[in-house]
């Protein structure tokens, strides 16, 4: 059966409307969708019209065409009558354990700075020390439920949201990057209502999803996260790292972010902030 996380309309809808279905959210006519697989144009409206069945080589080379992500590959196949190729395990499951060591890795060496890792609908998964620190001086975390969700936590005005300096325009930065972050460049049902849950806090205008152009007033190479403690201001900025040709659905769908302080000033206020107290973990 497709997984509920499916982008696809019906879990059980026939091949031809997957496939019109890809292409109409990746713009793609018929004719273009030929060219770059070299299946005909004839043999595609074909499949579109339940008058050809497919082969699985040839439903792969359509789905690599139209960038599926490997969850929604599956539902292809399966559409298809095939069985799906990409495993779909737990994110911490057994074929998974050289990525999630590969990230624990990264989450220690980026200490004394946060540093977490989450799923696709941003709920924290794994976290170095140092996040559950920062995060911490701000708000209880034991009183959020695991797994914990960054968004909520920012945009909540018991969590973060009252400690964030220019709150506006972090808010619209985020929610552009849940549109840009999307697994495949897809917003599919599960990320319509964490959208929506996040638009329907109060002073968070509808306005701002979709995503708007907004002018930055001075050229900078990021935009910056900043938080307000004690009257003091700290600057970072993120970095994202995605698993390089993943071959699983979990390995795809996770994502490392770093927060680095953007100055000096930041750097030296961090380490007198979180201090080494030892914390409880952000996303367990």
């Amino acid at each position: 059966m497709p997984s509920q996380n499916s982008t696809v309309m019906s879990p059980g809808g026939e091949l031809g409307a997957l496939l019109r279905h890809w292409r109409d959210v990746r713009g793609k006519s018929q004719f273009e969708l030929s060219l770059d697989t070299g299946v005909s144009q004839r043999h595609i409206s074909f499949i579109e019209v339940g008058r050809s069945v497919p082969s699985r080589q040839m439903l792969i080379d359509l789905a690599t065409a139209l960038d599926l992500p490997l969850r929604d590959r599956n539902t292809l196949l399966l559409a298809g009558g095939y069985a799906p190729i990409y495993p779909d395990g737990a994110w911490d499951g057994p074929e998974m354990r050289s990525i999630t060591a590969a990230l624990d890795r990264m989450l220690r060496q980026h200490e004394p700075f946060p540093a977490l890792v989450m799923d696709r609908y941003w709920n924290v998964l794994m976290t170095n020390g140092a996040a559950p620190r920062f995060f911490g001086c701000f708000t209880d975390l034991s009183a959020r439920k695991s797994p914990r969700n960054m968004l909520h936590l920012m945009f909540d005005p018991a969590g973060m949201r009252p400690f964030v300096a220019d709150w506006p325009r972090v808010a619209q930065s985020l929610i552009e990057r849940v549109y840009r972050e999307a697994v495949g460049r897809v917003v599919d049902d599960k990320i319509k209502e964490l959208l929506a849950a996040l638009l329907a806090y109060p002073e968070v205008e509808p306005g701002w999803a979709p995503p708007k152009a907004t002018s930055i007033q001075a050229v900078t190479p990021v935009v910056p996260l900043s938080f307000i403690k004690d009257g003091r201001r700290l600057d970072y900025f993120s970095m994202v790292t995605t698993v390089g040709t993943p071959q699983t659905v979990a390995a795809q769908e996770l994502r490392l972010e770093c927060l680095f302080p953007a100055d000096e000033a930041t750097e030296a206020l961090h380490g007198e902030l979180i201090g080494t107290a030892t914390p409880d973990e952000l996303g367990a």
